[in-house]
């Protein structure tokens, strides 16, 4: 539990150079355990594919208003990113603390800082601005990875991060496509895949949570 805020965030630096055939293949390694068998606990499975569906749905919603123009859906989506954020954080105070709570919620905070930021420097095709912002991706998700692999035993940083490295890679695939106005099969194609590997990384951390905590998982 000492760093349940640590291990996001080395995934996210290696998602910058890691060819597409390597991200795709380590969540899928780091979630094998997790989708081999029917989950432990049903119920937690499904509320925390629920509360991380709503990062990627919050965060897809803020770059379709940053897209269209829309300031007023912008504030909207932001402040949705970050409601969703704080369900997070307080689902993970009920098993580890509101101390662990809270410095996840520093960390996600640091996440949807590099999105936002790489969302805005997309649409305004700032190259320098967007790499900066996969930088800073990079330092929180390795941070992210070392808090969750401190707090449980059931989850090693390497998968977590081969994990978190594929969905950094996914928020960077969807804006390329949307500012460039892409094919609606292609970016519909590529939302489709972030909402499944989002599955994988929410069954990982439920089934951690089953195998640490399984009297009160269920």
């Amino acid at each position: 539990m000492k760093s349940l805020s640590i291990a996001c965030t080395l995934a996210l630096g290696l998602a910058i150079a890691a060819p597409s055939s390597v991200l795709a293949a380590q969540p899928a390694q780091a979630a094998a355990s997790a989708s081999a068998t029917a989950p432990a606990a049903p119920q937690l499975h499904q509320a925390m594919r629920s509360l991380w569906h709503g990062h990627i749905v919050a965060t897809r919603d803020y770059a379709l208003a940053v897209h269209a123009g829309n300031q007023a859906d912008e504030k909207k989506s932001a402040d949705a990113v970050v409601a969703n954020a704080k369900q997070i954080s307080n689902a993970v105070a009920g098993f580890y603390g509101q101390a662990a709570g809270d410095g996840l919620l520093k960390l996600l905070a640091g996440h949807w800082g590099g999105v936002k930021a790489l969302t805005d420097t997309t649409k305004a095709g700032d190259t320098a601005g967007e790499q900066k912002a996969m930088n800073d991706l990079a330092a929180n998700g390795t941070a992210i990875a070392k808090f969750l692999a401190g707090a449980n035993p059931n989850w090693t940083e390497g998968a977590l991060q081969g994990a978190l490295m594929m969905h950094v890679n996914d928020h960077k695939t969807q804006l390329d496509e949307m500012m460039s106005n892409a094919p609606a099969a292609q970016q519909a194609k590529s939302w489709t895949e972030m909402q499944h590997h989002m599955n994988m990384i929410a069954d990982v951390l439920a089934d951690g949570i089953a195998k640490q905590f399984p009297n009160k998982a269920h």
